[in-house]
């Protein structure tokens, strides 16, 4: 996708490009760069987060910074413009900068389409048609005694008197009128989605009754309690007022959090799954201790110098080693096609719990490395997932996964499918436990893994076939220089 145009030879413009595998919107989490700074080809003006991961933009032309279109925190479409660039500075009067300090609202393109008969142009497409909509009517000084008579009967109601208290002046800003359609650009419409706000109980600031960004901001915050009213003598309140109960804000009580980036994706994709794959899960406990010092011993193997060995990278060979005897489970399904597209190559999911959320990077080609190289692969891949560095090619094109879900003291658990793939092992925690073992009650490192499965192409028997070899594995770790 092209990712800049021309407005005229001087200034160009740079849209958000398609960062990952069909890819619909980002959310800008930084810009770099304000108006007026110097940038060059190849220099990151802002950082960006999609459905899959954050990623930073590079700028492919020099110049001087002219305009932003989006601030931080806006979720942009796909091909919008998100920046300006005046790619030739000094060279005849231009337009000044639509702000000199961080941008707080969006403005309009630069070169509109042409304007639907009797509607007003705003940032996305038209607004509705000038007969259909009834403007805010501006705060007048006619709108003070109504405001005030209001004021002093509510007032005269809490103090249980006949004769209203002492009028406290209106504030300075404009009454909400019922009927017709808030006026607000879609910016802030999709802010006051997300903040749960009915944008027809905003007060509106703004220029001709517009509503801001800061008057969403200022209806969702929890109102401030009201000082209350002087009076002469005390009086005792009414009945009424005495044992109606305290109301609290909901924003007090509540906490809303805009589901967007790679929340939102994760949301998608499980429902996706859940109800579209027929889910199976299999369960097996399995004494690990040979394993256990299996890592141990290669800890200390200097061919294993220098990476992360752990029990997971055992356990990822185990499934690798099950995959390769019984490769049928290595598979997807095409609905469109109705066909099961069976999988040469393996590559290797591993989840990974980062502050933006869980994400599934996989190793590519897993199934052709050797144990110096899985664990190579495995360490750089939880470091990347830690940093946010994660790429969206690094999530794309799984065909199996590994969940780790002992490293929070979980025995286990039914893990959901990531869509496309045909199974996922979830590995539960390590821990000493009384077990049989030559005919003895001893101690012993055990766990329990868990294998879902898409039963459409994974019947019982493969999939009860793939976990008891990945147990049989991990409990006779030596079967790992035979079955490989």
């Amino acid at each position: 996708m092209t990712t800049m145009t021309e407005t005229s030879a001087r200034f160009r413009e740079f849209k958000m490009p398609d960062v990952g595998e069909g890819l619909t919107e980002a959310e800008i989490l930084k810009w770099f760069v304000q108006p007026g700074d110097t940038v060059t080809d190849g220099q990151v003006v802002c950082e960006v987060e999609t459905a899959k991961a954050a990623v930073e933009l590079p700028i492919p032309f020099d110049g001087v910074v002219h305009e932003l279109r989006f601030p931080e925190g806006t979720t942009v479409d796909v091909g919008q413009v998100i920046i300006a660039i005046d790619v030739a500075p000094g060279s005849g009067d231009a337009p000044a900068p639509a702000a000199a300090a961080p941008v707080q609202e969006p403005v309009a393109e630069p070169e509109a389409e042409a304007e639907p008969k009797g509607r007003t142009p705003v940032l996305v497409g038209y607004g509705v048609a000038e007969s259909s909509t009834k403007r805010r009517p501006r705060k007048g000084a006619a709108a003070a005694p109504e405001a005030a008579a209001v004021a002093a009967a509510v007032q005269a109601e809490l103090n249980g008197h006949g004769a209203p208290a002492a009028p406290t002046p209106a504030p300075a800003t404009a009454v909400p009128v019922q009927g017709g359609r808030p006026l607000a650009k879609p910016p802030v419409r999709k802010l006051a989605k997300d903040l749960g706000i009915d944008l027809a109980t905003v007060v509106p600031t703004g220029k001709d009754g517009i509503i801001t960004r800061e008057d969403v901001h200022a209806a969702a915050a929890p109102a401030a309690p009201e000082a209350p009213a002087a009076v002469a003598s005390p009086v005792a309140p009414a009945p009424a007022v005495a044992e109606a109960p305290a109301v609290v804000s909901d924003s007090a009580r509540e906490t809303r959090i805009p589901v967007k980036g790679v929340r939102k994706a994760i949301a998608q994709a499980m429902v996706g799954s859940a109800f579209t794959a027929p889910h199976v899960t299999e369960f097996v406990t399995v004494d690990v201790t040979r394993t256990m010092k299996l890592v141990a011993e290669l800890k200390e193997d200097k061919d294993m110098a220098g990476v992360r060995v752990n029990p997971l990278l055992i356990i990822a060979k185990a499934l690798l080693v099950a995959i390769k005897r019984n490769p049928e489970v290595n598979a997807a399904w095409d609905e469109a096609n109705q066909e099961i597209v069976q999988k040469h190559y393996v590559n290797l999911g591993i989840a990974a719990a980062t502050p933006r959320g869980l994400i599934v990077p996989n190793i590519k080609d897993a199934h052709d490395k050797t144990l110096p190289q899985l664990a190579q692969a495995l360490g750089e891949l939880v470091t990347t997932a830690r940093d946010g560095k994660t790429s969206p090619a690094a999530m794309a094109g799984g065909t199996v996964t590994i969940t780790n879900v002992g490293v929070f003291g979980v025995d286990t658990g039914t893990p959901i499918l990531n869509p496309g793939e045909s199974a996922i092992l979830a590995v539960g925690a390590i821990k000493l436990q009384p077990w049989v073992h030559k005919g003895k009650v001893k101690p012993r490192q055990v766990t329990t893994l868990a294998l879902s499965f898409d039963h459409r192409l994974v019947d019982g028997e493969l999939g009860s076939k793939v976990l008891a070899d990945v147990a049989a594995i991990l409990e006779q770790p030596k079967r790992l220089i035979t079955w490989a």
